[in-house]
């Protein structure tokens, strides 16, 4: 009897679903972040999908420290690489008390750990966990996500949270719900969606992509029920408050198209690469031109710069280019690679040179307002790494400058075709979940009561 209600308990993934009012609510938060704390608090297990620099960090910690309060025990920080290392200066600066560690040693409070050492650690040891970034949990087939899950299963508090481009992206949903204790991925599917072959197949077909949409009646259903758990937010005033207190700098793209000596086997003339292959061609022959581009537009301005590379090749002819660079690569280890990121966040390096998916989640680069691209197919790797620099905290417009060829012009037009199909998504996603928490576009300094009683 004892398997099969740990059987059931598996499937199901519920914690207690019940929270607390908090009692820990410094002043030092932002109106809307005191809500989002507030709400994520009394919910006890709950998405937290708000946009890059709206101040995921204090609300993670007042969260976590109102747990550890109320309950007397342990609460789990995970964050990403060299993330930790950042969390733990502005758990200082916000008095909240926290201890770093990489061992699997459960310290009094709230323990910092980077993903990485999750196996290290042991779930009975916690009474709460946190995930910073938790776009990191996305992939429904992730090692990541199982190991993220598995650790969360038995926790009656948990918090996710996420800057992700589009978080109505359902596959990731799916398994936020399923890390929170709530519907499993496919159960999501099977209640609110169908898909073209009315079955419960994922994935691909003959290399394309299986597509899910909602069900007609489930429409509303669907989105009451991920408001019941989650809240996205790009701006305070989406949440109903006022959004004068976080006014960006201006974001200046700038596209550099660049003139190269190479036309494709079988070809007169340069043109536009056309698939994965052909392109992958086009950067590899114009690597020089491109690597030399970004070193001209860099060097000698004596002012901070963030380089994102794709490649290896790529990112180490960048740091021939630049001399005063740094560069993090995946075959540096995970202390030297944290070393370097912290380097150049605390200033102390001039130029960064990095790939996207190694440090374009979580850190903070606010002194630096140039930031250069070569264009990919991933607009959030896009998306999070121009955020690195444009966000709360930056004091000049952050110009970003985009190299490309002539042959890569399908790839930039990709990437800004996803760029508006993002936004259009966050869009709808912030709109369904206004109107099913009653929530509309006037500020709370002009209307009394926005919040259903009910929720």
């Amino acid at each position: 009897m004892t398997g099969y209600a740990d059987f059931l308990q598996q499937k199901t993934q519920s914690g207690t679903g019940a929270g607390f009012e908090p009692i820990f609510m410094p002043d030092y938060l932002f109106d809307y972040q005191a809500y989002l704390v507030e709400w994520s608090l009394r919910t006890g297990r709950a998405a937290n999908f708000a946009d890059c620099g709206l101040g995921k960090t204090p609300m993670e910690l007042v969260w976590a420290e109102n747990v550890v309060r109320k309950t007397n025990g342990k609460v789990l920080l995970l964050t990403p690489l060299a993330v930790g290392a950042q969390m733990v200066k502005e758990a200082e600066k916000f008095g909240v008390e926290v201890t770093r560690a990489k061992d699997g040693t459960a310290h009094r409070g709230i323990t910092i750990t980077n993903y990485e050492n999750l196996h290290h650690f042991s779930p009975a040891d916690f009474i709460g966990c946190v995930g910073d970034e938790s776009s990191i949990i996305k992939s429904f087939a992730g090692i990541r996500r199982g190991e993220v899950t598995a650790f969360m299963r038995h926790l009656p508090y948990r918090l996710l949270a996420s800057a992700t481009a589009a978080p109505n992206d359902f596959i990731e949903l799916g398994t936020t719900s399923e890390a929170l204790g709530y519907l499993g991925h496919m159960d999501m599917l099977n209640r609110f969606f169908k898909n073209e072959l009315n079955n419960s197949a994922t994935g691909r077909i003959r290399g394309e992509v299986i597509k899910w949409r909602l069900k007609g009646h489930a429409e509303q259903p669907f989105w009451q029920w991920v408001c019941s758990w989650a809240r996205a937010v790009r701006k305070p005033s989406d949440l109903g408050f006022s959004d004068d207190a976080l006014v960006l700098p201006p974001l200046l793209e700038q596209q550099h198209e660049i003139d190269v000596e190479y036309t494709p086997n079988g070809q007169l003339f340069p043109m536009a690469a056309v698939g994965l292959k052909e392109q992958r061609k086009e950067r590899n022959a114009t690597i020089i031109e491109r690597c030399q581009k970004v070193a001209d537009l860099v060097n000698h301005t004596g002012k901070p710069a963030l380089v994102w590379c794709h490649g290896n090749d790529e990112g180490d002819l960048l740091e021939k280019l630049i001399p005063d660079a740094v560069q993090v690569a995946g075959r540096h280890s995970d202390e030297d690679k944290e070393e370097k990121l912290m380097s150049f966040a605390e200033n102390k390096s001039r130029v960064l040179i990095t790939k996207p998916k190694i440090g374009a989640w979580g850190l903070n680069f606010q002194h630096c307002n140039h930031v250069t691209f070569f264009p990919s197919h991933s607009y959030e790797q896009y998306y999070q790494g121009v955020r690195r620099c444009w966000r709360f905290g930056q004091k000049n417009p952050v110009h970003v400058d985009i190299i490309t060829t002539e042959g890569e012009r399908n790839v930039l037009k990709n990437l800004q075709r996803k760029s508006k199909q993002a936004d259009e998504l966050f869009s709808n996603l912030v709109a369904e979940m206004q109107n099913a928490l009653g929530i509309d576009r006037v500020t709370r300094f002009e209307k009394e009561e926005v919040i259903p009683s009910w929720l």
